[in-house]
């Protein structure tokens, strides 16, 4: 068995898994090194959305990329990749004021969003509830995808077509670089070899530089999602977000009236304590995403976000869902918690603990949607 590569990643989740594709473009021999029999963390754990709508001009722009690269694999072989659109719902003239203020732009960076009256909205989003809907804005182009699905046909796709090597149930207890190579050895006692590593490892850090870790400024987050029994023959294109998320993500704050309508809100609120905003997507076997939730712990306390869900959370999300859209069931045949790591200061956490180890981690909320144009630009910085 092969144990000596060009690149070792080290974490099979979708950061990763982007920087070893974009690798394998260049023609080199790359590994994977995921720790579970498949990937278990953020990847897998969230909407499937890739919205670049919702982010800053920097990151909509590795977004827009990350648009293509999904599009291109999919062509490929089909990773439940659907270009259905995104849509932000309004739910009063504030909010309203903000989808139109993005709108412009939108029009100023070339990325394509319609604004939709209030009856368009209704007409498109079958039991989009009219006492709730002020309009809504469009982005034709963003995509939805399922994501532990998903992330399983990726890996196979690159190991088919680019000849990847990925390792399950292999973990990498320490990597170092001597003069020659960079060395990732395994809890087995197995050693593969590299010019370079990538380490991106999603929010687990007590195995690889766990003192890195401490003294960062990285913080985890803690979301908290559920998932509807099948909607029979209810169809709910693309990805849904409200008014909650017109006030949250970061692409609105780029809004000349952004900071206005923000200092109005009650910074007491439930919504607020619990970082919640209220999602909608359908996936492939007709049950409906909703969430979500965000409870935070600096990286070396991540222990204290716990594993039990909290109900109260759970019941806000659904309560609050059914005064946005009437779905034939609100019924709950699933419920789970993500965890992902952020950076308090940066908007992803780079740190080489030596010239040709590369840890990659902390992208966020912005894995699904931002890793394949991020993690494109990295690998061209890193090959350059």
């Amino acid at each position: 068995m092969t144990r000596k590569f060009d690149l070792i990643v080290v974490g099979g989740g979708i950061l990763g898994t982007f920087h070893a594709y974009h690798a394998l473009k260049k023609n080199l021999t790359v590994a994977i090194l995921e720790k579970n029999s498949r990937p278990q963390g953020a990847t897998v754990r969230n909407f499937g959305q890739v919205v670049p709508s919702g982010m800053d001009l920097k990151w909509q722009n590795f977004g827009r990329e990350s648009l293509a690269i999904y599009n291109e694999l999919q062509a490929q072989a089909d990773l439940t990749v659907r270009r259905n659109g995104s849509v932000y719902i309004a739910s009063n003239d504030e909010e309203q004021q903000l989808i139109e203020e993005l709108y412009e732009i939108n029009k100023n960076n070339e990325y394509e969003s319609i604004l939709l009256s209030k009856s368009e909205c209704i007409n498109r989003f079958d039991g989009l509830r009219s006492d709730y809907c002020k309009g809504g804005l469009f982005f034709p182009q963003e995509l939805s995808v399922d994501s532990a699905e998903m992330i399983v046909k990726l890996h196979t796709l690159l190991q088919e077509k680019s000849g990847l090597k990925i390792f399950y149930n292999t973990t990498a207890v320490e990597t170092y670089e001597n003069d020659t190579e960079c060395i990732a050895v395994t809890a087995d006692g197995k050693e593969f070899t590299a010019s370079k590593i990538i380490i991106c490892g999603g929010h687990e850090f007590k195995t690889l530089y766990p003192a890195v870790f401490n003294e960062s400024d990285l913080e985890v987050t803690k979301l908290q999602m559920l998932q509807t029994k099948p909607q029979g023959i209810y169809s709910l294109p693309g990805n849904i977000l409200t008014g909650l998320s017109i006030r949250r993500y970061e692409s609105f704050q780029e809004c000349a009236s952004y900071e206005k309508i923000k200092s109005l809100e009650d910074p007491n609120s439930f919504e607020k304590k619990f970082g919640v905003h209220i999602l909608f997507k359908q996936a492939l076997d007709g049950s409906v995403i909703l969430g979500d939730s965000h409870e935070y712990a600096d990286a070396k306390d991540v222990d204290d976000l716990g594993f039990d869900l909290n109900m109260e959370i759970d019941e806000f999300i659904i309560n609050e869902a059914k005064k946005i859209i009437d779905l034939p069931t609100y019924e709950i045949q699933r419920r789970w918690s993500g965890i992902y790591s952020q950076c308090k200061t940066k908007d992803i956490f780079e740190h080489n603990p030596s010239p040709n180890i590369h840890i990659v981690t902390g992208i966020g909320g912005k894995g699904m949607t931002g890793s394949g144009g991020f993690s494109k630009f990295n690998i061209n910085t890193i090959y350059a």
